[in-house]
């Protein structure tokens, strides 16, 4: 990889960022030596510019920035290293440099996808999921049905807790007819998307 270091100080940007939620977790900066023994390590090591010294996040909190990917930008002036973070970020204790919570719930529908996509095809005896793929596509209908009509009879009560359940219920068991037809839920948003550019 190709990476123009500043002439004067030597440094490069490095922003961090979670690869799974990918929230923006804090910016620091490298030398050559760093960028190295980032790559040696697969832990982010960044040159401090005043201690004037290398210093690897973690080294006292535990709290290590684990790399998963790096990236360089198109004048090769700055990294984008994408990492598994195994603490808290910011020396505050926050989540991130912006005090901000490290968490994507859309991510997580995005993983969660990728288990059920898994238990179709790598079928596992004790996976409620993969014995619903095996009984075929009218039964993993039926299921929806069932669901959203639980979850009306649920909208109906007063009983939070209740609702919520049907309603993750139904997402799921929809989630699984989705992966059924062969079709993922960014199909359906970008349905929602451009129907939702019309209106604009």
């Amino acid at each position: 990889m190709i990476i123009k270091y500043d002439k004067t100080t030597g440094l490069v940007p490095a922003i961090i960022q979670d690869y799974e939620t990918q929230k923006v977790l804090m910016l620091g900066y490298m030398n050559a030596e760093a960028y190295q023994q980032t790559l040696d390590t697969g832990k982010v090591t960044f040159y401090s510019r005043s201690r004037k010294c290398l210093w690897t996040k973690g080294e006292t909190s535990s709290n290590f920035l684990l790399v998963k990917e790096i990236k360089n930008d198109c004048d090769n002036d700055s990294l984008l290293i994408q990492v598994e973070p195994t603490g808290s970020v910011c020396h505050t204790g926050s989540d991130t440099c912006w005090n901000e919570e490290n968490i994507d719930n859309i991510y997580f529908l995005n993983k969660l996808e990728a288990i059920i996509k898994d238990r179709k095809e790598r079928p596992d005896e004790a996976s409620y999921t993969s014995s619903l793929f095996k009984k075929g596509i009218n039964k993993v209908a039926q299921k929806v049905g069932e669901e959203a009509v639980e979850l009306i009879i649920e909208a109906k009560d007063n009983d939070k807790n209740l609702f919520l359940n049907e309603a993750a219920d139904l997402l799921y068991h929809y989630l699984i007819l989705l992966q059924a037809k062969e079709f993922y839920l960014k199909d359906v948003i970008y349905i929602l998307d451009s129907r939702n550019k019309k209106e604009e």
